[in-house]
């Protein structure tokens, strides 16, 4: 196969890839697992955080992005602040997250947190790989502030399925096209701060923090401008009450990957009590995203979103569909919400 034929291929899908500003592939429900951007929420809670998700993209177009990946993260050492009675039935009486709640808030203590990531990303005949292990640590500012730290030190690896390769009429090379499955590995260096309190939080992380060149051919032309670049997160939200039972939580995520545009989101999250919460999503020059979910229990909680495009992919796209799981282990609070993520 001509090799720039096989460099236009893996430009359009990288393309598909990148649309909207990154390499890397989209969440709506990041903020439900703000740890998925940034290594530093490792950690975060006196418990450990389980998510699983798998995000269907562009349904009703061959070959779509799908996304899957299965969190774990926590603090090494648990500590007492703030522990109840464990109960599997929602605890009676008012608010566990009111305006009472929050006017006792305290910073954490000191503390390591430890995470790990397995994820897999595939569109059309690419997939991508990638295993992540996180090491945070988490200390206090103020009665009310923590700043935490974190980095995820892992491997990605990228496979090209040439199977999948079709030209048409063109001949294709028949060392591409009979070579299978092609598997690149590279390391991979995730890094971040997260900045929180009781009424806010700001982030900045940094994935792909090595460039990494990628090509499936000894092409030089593959080699010059196939390239994994670094992608800049900023992260900030607010919580609000605007009642006893209701909070309403705003935030944005803002995307950076040279030479690409800003890319952003704005979000917003009403809760009712700790049970269930139901939000929004404009994501720039892309669309709109509904989401809703609810805690089971102390221990269970389910999310799920719907995406739908604005740009011209809604002509041939039956929109975004994405769902998570969460599981709280060891959480054994009398009320079933995060406390530092809300």
């Amino acid at each position: 196969m001509n090799g720039k034929k096989l460099f236009v291929l893996m430009s359009m899908v990288c393309c598909m890839a990148a649309a909207r500003a990154q390499q890397r592939p989209y969440y709506t429900q990041y903020i439900m697992n703000n740890y998925i951007i940034n290594p530093a929420v490792a950690g975060i809670e006196n418990y450990w955080d389980v998510k699983a998700s798998h995000r269907m993209q562009w349904v009703g177009l061959q070959d779509a992005p799908v996304t899957t990946y299965l969190t774990i993260q926590g603090p090494l050492t648990k500590s007492d602040y703030d522990r109840e009675t464990a109960t599997s039935f929602h605890a009676s009486g008012e608010n566990p997250r009111g305006p009472a709640y929050w006017r006792d808030y305290v910073a954490a203590e000191p503390h390591h947190g430890i995470g790990f990531t397995l994820l897999n990303d595939k569109t059309g005949p690419l997939n991508r790989f990638a295993a992540y292990g996180t090491y945070a640590y988490h200390i206090g500012l103020s009665p009310h502030t923590n700043i935490a730290g974190g980095v995820s030190v892992g491997f990605t690896n990228m496979s090209l399925d040439a199977s999948k390769l079709n030209f048409g009429t063109t001949t294709v090379d028949p060392a591409v096209a009979g070579s299978g499955q092609i598997n690149r590995i590279k390391p991979d260096i995730s890094a971040g701060l997260w900045l929180y309190s009781r009424d806010y939080f700001l982030g900045i992380a940094v994935q792909q923090i090595v460039p990494q060149q990628i090509a499936f051919s000894d092409n030089r032309v593959y080699l010059d401008q196939g390239k994994l670049l670094p992608h800049l997160f900023f992260s900030a939200g607010y919580r609000m009450q605007f009642s006893d039972d209701i909070s309403f939580l705003p935030s944005a995520l803002v995307r950076y990957v040279t030479p690409l545009p800003l890319g952003f989101d704005i979000n917003f999250k009403l809760q009712y009590q700790d049970l269930i919460w139901l939000g929004g999503s404009f994501r720039y020059k892309d669309g709109y995203a509904a989401m809703t979910g609810i805690n089971l229990n102390h221990s269970i909680n389910i999310g799920y979103s719907y995406d739908l495009q604005t740009s011209q992919l809604n002509t041939v796209s039956k929109g975004t569909h994405e769902i998570m799981i969460g599981f709280l282990l060891g959480n054994h609070y009398g009320d079933w919400c995060p406390r530092h993520l809300w």
